[in-house]
């Protein structure tokens, strides 16, 4: 198996005042022709949402999406009708398959949340 090592401080940064995000491989505004993914995996950001704040109702098709809140709770729902909170300590893994739409929010109105992103490519693209 090969093995590359990317230190904390070479990731990419976006600090968009309520979200800071750090980007192990190329995402949004930032690029880098050598890290586009690694194998199946195509995106590890480590973010950290303000209070109150999240991603609004946006879709994702043939990608499953990995979160695992390290601090917080974040809200999700979907437009399958999914609706739920995932707390510090929780994994919530989605298969977007054909395409769905979603939202995350911070749970709290006032506590940051802190929680990886992982997406990986399908075996099998739908």
């Amino acid at each position: 198996m090969q093995k590359i090592v990317h230190r904390a401080d070479s990731r990419g940064c976006a600090d968009h005042g309520w979200l800071k995000s750090y980007h192990t491989f190329s995402f949004a505004q930032y690029y880098n022709e050598e890290r586009i993914h690694f194998g199946a995996l195509r995106v590890l950001n480590d973010d950290v949402v303000a209070g109150g704040m999240g991603f609004g109702a946006h879709p994702h098709d043939n990608m499953e999406i990995i979160s695992i809140v390290l601090k917080g709770a974040l809200e999700h729902k979907d437009n399958l009708g999914t609706h739920g909170i995932i707390n510090a300590n929780d994994v919530q893994v989605m298969s977007a398959g054909t395409g769905v739409v979603h939202s995350e929010f911070n749970a709290s109105k006032t506590e940051p949340a802190e929680f990886l992103q992982i997406w990986l490519f399908p075996a099998n693209e739908t």
